[in-house]
């Protein structure tokens, strides 16, 4: 029997119609800043995308596009001006940034109240001591959405993630262990991974590696997490063997369709809720 499809295209567009349902009832329009550096070509789509589905969502955006030789000083400024600006709910800059660009310097300058990423020290720290934070990561968070469609208590499953990022790996770690869940991280150095991903009920790959998990990866009826965007042969596929693994799997989400959607529904939530708390309203 073939795995059932996590469908995140799917829960997307219920998410942004809810989120427009309500903003249209109460006439709030938040409004979200995208900072883009230069003019990386996957950068470009990812944001022309959050554009697209803010514009579903009834949440307005203005783009600050910088050219790639900006400065660190110029972004710290910009930044500035936008956490001042009570007009603007939500900043993100766009990732990855120049090489000339000190990355963490510049997410630690944004407000916490408006970091709809969730990348700020503060919102971080406050998921790991189990604190509701302000926001929580885009793509843990729609991950989470996710498995709680197919599962629906999360306590003392064994969950394994390939990948110790800090967009992804680490946060949802947090998450899972704040569900009472067993999390194992694996990375570029972790020996005899196979062994430790055949006995996961749930696992999350988010390693960069097109079609690297195949059906001897896995137990059966786990539930398989597919974050990665790869190439191949002129197509885009995950990190996962989606059709090696279909028939053992109990769930899947697929590439495309999957998480990518899913993570820009929950930065648009985010928005939404960086607008009710800006005005006392959670």
């Amino acid at each position: 029997m073939s795995a059932k499809i996590i469908d995140g295209k799917k829960i997307a567009a219920a998410t942004l119609a809810n989120i427009k349902e309500n903003l249209t009832a109460s006439g709030y329009v938040p409004k979200l800043a995208i900072i883009l550096v230069g003019n990386d070509d996957a950068s470009t789509i990812y944001v022309r995308n959050k554009q697209k589905s803010a514009v579903t969502a009834g949440i307005a955006t203005e783009l600050y596009h910088l050219a790639d030789t900006t400065s660190q000083e110029e972004i710290l400024e910009l930044l500035d001006k936008c956490n001042q600006d009570s007009s603007i709910n939500g900043i993100i800059v766009q990732l990855p940034l120049p090489a000339h660009l000190n990355t963490n310097e510049i997410i630690n300058r944004i407000s916490p109240l408006k970091d709809v990423d969730g990348f700020h020290p503060y919102n971080t720290g406050l998921l790991h001591n189990n604190e509701e934070p302000y926001f929580v990561a885009a793509t843990p968070l729609g991950i989470m959405t996710m498995l709680k469609t197919v599962i629906k208590n999360l306590s003392g499953k064994n969950v394994v993630l390939i990948g110790a990022s800090l967009i992804v790996g680490r946060p949802l770690a947090t998450l899972l262990l704040n569900q009472e869940c067993t999390v194992t991280i694996t990375h570029i150095h972790t020996k005899n991974i196979k062994d430790l991903t055949s006995k996961a009920d749930v696992l999350v790959a988010a390693c960069g590696v097109a079609n690297m998990v195949k059906k001897d990866w896995i137990k059966n009826d786990a539930i398989l997490i597919d974050v990665g965007i790869n190439r191949e042969n002129g197509k885009l596929c995950g990190d996962i063997d989606f059709a090696d693994v279909k028939e053992k799997a109990f769930a899947i989400t697929p590439v495309p369709g999957g998480v990518g959607p899913m993570t820009v529904a929950m930065l648009l939530q985010n928005t939404y809720r960086a607008y009710l708390l800006q005005h006392d309203m959670l």
